[in-house]
């Protein structure tokens, strides 16, 4: 609409020695009124998979059946993410988030209680359908709060990284502790813990209005809203993060059957969490550094490394092997979503980028969801070990799709501010 942001701090300042870090960022003003129960509502995208993975294949006895059933959650979280981000930007968060936290609580009790009851399959897939599309989208509200409360801020580049490595953490925090709560207390705990994370995170969250986006704007003339999904860039980056979900799904499926296999259950959280350390220590050191490279070829190359170390985890038949292969698969992630996510910004207009995040949050919870399904499969029906082929196969494909249309990354210079007062910045070199 012609309202232009003046830029006042020159971009050549934005250098690694000037860079705003995160201490300054947590410093802001209502800053904590929003990322403390965001960080807990959004636990549930890191829980629900391997909760419902382990707790059915514990009614079960199947692997295939516990990964259909994740699987079925994570279509249907995939298929609703982005329409919940739009009804988020036309009515507000609080508006979207109470109904819906309420609604995943009882969606989730509800497939706990026939999960427990031994229900045939057919009814675990028709309560993971609600479960999956009431999972609240608090990663991209996170985000558009930050706009709201930074505005043009120079920590607005700060926030988005700091925004990927607490995704990090949350893929770090929520497995390990569903994983620990299924096998040491109950095999339902896991789901139980996410509902109610969910209840208590989401409600606190909603309750923050003063950090709420405006659904009205700020005073501007009504800004026209341009889909993300026709941004060529936003759909390479889909696929690109539907071969990320693969490995987390692929990874949760195969370390479970892997522990199973040698009669110790437990290492499993072992297992997962040192995939998870090497997950968190890349995403923290990425977002700290002032990177120089584009971050189109710095996704190639992450990607590339993950891919690679991704191949090799079928091979692996001791746990320390699985051990060390799992740490470096981890170390690969965390860049490749932090600058995918880094990307948007310049990819998308602001407008649009809370939906553009509910795209790449979906794909990788339909990614997860196509790995736990086939994983499932291959371990009920091939050699221990076989679920590992997923991750290969999801990460191959999805780099075969980046290298071939890595030219639609390239950031395009927009000639008008289509946003909620955020408007685009001067480009930097840091994440």
């Amino acid at each position: 609409m012609g309202s232009t942001v003046t830029n006042t701090e020159p971009a050549p300042t934005a250098t690694a020695s000037s860079r705003p870090g995160y201490g300054q960022l947590l410093r802001t003003r209502g800053a904590w009124t929003f990322l403390l129960p965001g960080f807990a509502a959004r636990q549930p995208f890191a829980m629900l998979t391997i909760s419902i993975v382990l707790l059915v294949q514990h009614t079960t006895g199947s692997f295939g059946a516990a990964g259909a059933t994740a699987a079925v959650t994570g279509v249907s979280m995939a298929l609703f993410a982005p329409y919940s981000g739009r009804l988020a930007d036309r009515y507000g968060q609080r508006a979207v988030l109470v109904p819906g936290v309420l609604a995943h609580t009882l969606a989730g009790l509800t497939l706990t209680a026939l999960a427990l009851a031994h229900a045939p399959l057919w009814a675990l897939f028709a309560a993971a359908v609600p479960t999956g599309a009431s999972v609240p989208q608090v990663g991209p509200m996170v985000r558009a709060r930050w706009g709201v409360t930074l505005k043009d801020s120079p920590l607005m580049t700060t926030a988005a990284a700091f925004e990927s490595v607490t995704d990090e953490l949350t893929f770090v925090v929520g497995p390990l502790l569903a994983t620990a709560l299924c096998t040491t207390v109950a095999p339902a705990a896991g789901l139980v813990t996410e509902a109610a994370l969910t209840l208590v995170g989401g409600l606190l969250f909603a309750a923050q209005k003063r950090t709420q986006p405006s659904v009205t704007g700020d005073g501007h003339a009504r800004v026209e809203h341009t889909s993300a999904l026709r941004v060529p860039g936003v759909r390479v980056l889909i696929a690109t993060f539907l071969g990320i979900g693969s490995v987390f799904g692929g990874m949760q499926v195969s370390l479970a059957a892997f522990t199973e296999s040698i009669g110790e259950p437990g290492l499993n959280g072992v297992l997962y969490g040192t995939f998870a350390a090497g997950n968190m220590l890349s995403g923290v050191v990425c977002g700290a550094i002032a990177w120089k490279a584009a971050p189109q070829h710095r996704l190639l190359v992450g990607y590339t490394a993950l891919a690679l170390a991704a191949s090799a985890l079928w091979t692996a038949h001791s746990v320390p092997l699985l051990a060390a292969l799992g740490l470096l698969v981890g170390m690969c992630i965390a860049p490749t979503l932090i600058t995918g996510y880094t990307l948007v910004e310049s990819l998308v207009p602001a407008g649009a980028r809370t939906e553009a995040f509910t795209w790449l949050t979906g794909a990788v919870a339909l990614g997860q969801a196509a790995a736990v399904t086939v994983a499932g499969q291959l371990e009920d029906r091939l050699w221990g070990g076989a679920g590992f082929l997923v991750p290969m196969a999801g990460t191959v494909l999805a780099l075969l799709t980046l290298v071939a249309l890595r030219s639609r990354l390239a950031a395009r210079s927009h000639g008008r501010t289509v946003a909620r007062g955020v408007g685009h910045r001067a480009h930097v070199t840091v994440d």
